[in-house]
């Protein structure tokens, strides 16, 4: 993976990043999510402060220089092998993998609902991945470990 800039959405203003308070049951497993996208950050912001309240609404922007050894697992599309590494991690919670970084689509509120009909066992992975192709999905890029954690760069925060 190649150096990138990277947004995190958030409610509350912090120095350190503290994997503890990821919230269970992400997409990709407890981390530290961020996207490449500055608007989806700025979404994310927003979303977070409503549902949670806070100290106000803030993109914080890093610089991602990935070392060699990393373990990083990308999923280029929206495939079966993404929706079950989702399907294992919402329904585990925690973090049902080794990986320090996992890259791939966000599951956002287009794509939601047809999850949570796969996680469920309503939808096969066939019906759900029928009903995405229609979507463009956003990206996001998770860190679980110190060592991943490392690797990126504080540059700014904004307050949107």
């Amino acid at each position: 993976m190649e150096a990138l800039t990277l947004y995190h959405g958030t409610n509350c203003q912090f120095t350190d990043i503290d994997l503890s308070k990821s919230r269970p049951r992400r997409d990709f497993g407890s981390g530290f999510y961020t996207t490449t996208l500055y608007e989806q950050a700025v979404q994310w912001a927003k979303n977070l402060y409503v549902r949670y309240g806070g100290s106000g609404q803030f993109v914080r922007e890093y610089r991602f220089v990935p070392v060699a050894d990393l373990k990083i697992l990308v999923f280029n599309s929206m495939n079966k092998g993404w929706l079950e590494f989702i399907k294992e991690n919402r329904t585990h919670g925690g973090l049902a993998h080794r990986y320090d970084v996992v890259r791939g689509a966000v599951a956002n509120d287009n794509t939601m609902r047809t999850i949570a009909l796969y996680v469920s066992g309503i939808y096969t992975a066939e019906m759900a991945l029928e009903q995405m192709r229609f979507f463009k999905a956003n990206d996001q890029i998770s860190f679980h470990t110190q060592k991943a954690l490392s690797c990126l760069q504080f540059a700014k925060e904004v307050h949107v």
